[in-house]
């Protein structure tokens, strides 16, 4: 069901009636169009978008799968697109050869690592539970900083649930309370662990599907590509071999580069990787010594495991 409601014709009104010209739209301050900027990249946002989201399917289109969405914040997602606009798009740049060189030997090692894990024996009736820990742009200034926990039903079959915190010093402690719950609809349109599991292993396979997936995407489709395979590396981390593949896959794409000295959203440091462009891009971030994923600078990966029942944590991992 979509967020926004048809216009509806007005009961009583004649043909006859004038029809009332349109009120003309006053220019937002500029501290007004940041902060609306600001909102809308985080809607569109694979990593810090407040809904779970998954590589989408060819040809259909992102729907927010939450029930409580923030209705104000998808008009003001609205009013951002029609006032600012192309917001600046980040573009590619040089890449040294050895530079990308050394990304992908980090790459190999890590996706060696990877391939070792024990894969895991998941059932239909299961949740994959994640908890994640990022921030966004407060509504009255500053910033959220939150903890969220998902349940997402592995046949994509049944609703599951999505568990927001906020960390205390919040400034929208002052609005709500600290916690909310949220019901996450079975959609159609969001890749379910089933269909993880059915993508190619072979690294030249696999990045030809995900360029195909994200076709028109991005700032820059090498951009768009990294961060479609960062969508998938929390869950794929239950499977070893695909997980594997994906690194793999991402040593494959013209301008990876190492970024040394990485921090993730929870402040962990570690070895990161990202696309080298003038903007500001993601990076994921590694443990130096494990090489494990870590998460990203925008959002970090607390945990990651197979559920039960929506509510309840993973018993082993």
């Amino acid at each position: 069901m979509s967020f926004f409601s048809r216009r509806q014709s007005r009961a009583g009104h004649e043909e006859s009636d004038p029809v009332p010209p349109a009120p003309r739209c006053q220019d937002l301050p500029s501290a007004r169009q940041s902060f609306l900027k600001e909102r809308f990249m985080q809607r569109i946002s694979r990593e810090s978008a407040p809904a779970p989201v998954r590589l989408l399917r060819p040809g259909l289109k992102r729907r927010t799968a939450l029930v409580a969405a923030p209705v104000l914040l998808v008009a003001a997602v609205a009013t951002a697109t029609s006032l600012t606009g192309a917001f600046g798009d980040s573009a590619p740049t040089e890449v040294n050869a050895a530079d990308h060189h050394e990304a992908v030997r980090l790459l190999d090692r890590i996706a060696l690592v990877a391939a070792e894990r024990p894969a895991r024996t998941v059932r239909d009736e299961q949740y994959v539970y994640t908890k994640i820990k990022g921030s966004w742009a407060a509504p009255n200034g500053g910033t959220d900083v939150f903890v969220r926990e998902d349940w997402i039903a592995v046949d994509g079959e049944r609703n599951g649930l999505s568990r927001h915190v906020l960390a205390e010093g919040s400034p929208s402690l002052d609005l709500r309370r600290a916690d909310r719950e949220m019901l996450v609809y079975r959609d159609p349109n969001m890749t379910t662990y089933r269909e993880l599991e059915a993508l190619p292993t072979d690294p030249d396979a696999l990045l030809r599907k995900i360029e195909k997936d994200t076709e028109g995407q991005g700032p820059t489709h090498d951009e768009a590509v990294f961060e479609a395979i960062a969508e998938m590396l929390p869950q794929s981390t239950l499977r070893p071999e695909l997980n594997a593949a994906l690194y793999r896959a991402t040593a494959k794409i013209p301008g990876v580069v190492v970024r040394q000295d990485a921090v993730d959203a929870a402040g962990r440091p570690g070895v990161g990787l990202a696309v080298h462009t003038d903007g500001d891009n993601v990076v994921w971030v590694f443990d130096k010594d494990g090489l494990t994923y870590l998460g990203t600078n925008k959002t970090a990966l607390l945990d990651v495991g197979i559920a039960d029942a929506t509510d309840q944590r993973p018993l082993s991992r």
